[in-house]
């Protein structure tokens, strides 16, 4: 059951004194829709807990810091998660989880499939054709599919760097050749 926010701000201030119970309450309240927000941006259930596992030690640690001038005790508690999510996503642990796929199967042959239902007279296309085919596989997983770079750098079997790089550098020659 959701708390409102008095109750939220008022469970934060306790969590700041060292009462465990106050974390406890704020953990009842919105771990179910935290692990949400979790997996709609890491993708999987066990990462999603992690991630709010680690997000509640950094709210029990910094809740001395909320200053409910400065917004909702909700907006606090779910940047947090949102933050330690994406920090999860950056520091590459995620591609540990992703099963490795080869290239030239399932994610991959979805991503090429986007590009050949364009027109043949189709300036995109004619611009992608020209991308080196591991490249455009990446931008196409990550434009089309909606994969983040850690998860296209496990799917691909290459560094996350490498991911980052050929999408940076795939969206630049895209744009020349648009432009």
């Amino acid at each position: 059951m959701a708390l409102p926010a008095a109750d939220l701000k008022d469970a934060l201030a306790r969590c700041a004194k060292g009462d465990r119970a106050a974390l406890r309450v704020i953990y009842e309240s919105e771990c179910p829709v935290m692990i949400g927000v979790a997996m709609r941006i890491v993708k999987r259930r066990e990462l999603a807990e992690e991630v709010v596992q680690e997000a509640f030690v950094k709210i029990w640690r910094n809740a001395h810091r909320f200053n409910p001038e400065l917004g909702p005790p909700k907006a606090w508690l779910y940047a947090i998660v949102r933050n330690q999510a994406l920090n999860v996503l950056r520091d590459g642990r995620r591609e540990d989880l992703v099963e490795e796929v080869p290239e030239n199967t399932a994610d991959a042959v979805q991503a090429y499939s986007a590009a050949d239902m364009l027109p043949e007279a189709n300036a995109l296309k004619r611009c992608l054709e020209g991308l080196d085919p591991r490249r455009r596989t990446s931008v196409l997983m990550a434009y089309v599919d909606g994969f983040s770079h850690g998860e296209i750098a496990g799917r691909l079997a290459v560094p996350l760097g490498t991911v980052k790089a050929w999408i940076r550098r795939s969206l630049i020659s895209l744009r020349e050749c648009m432009g």
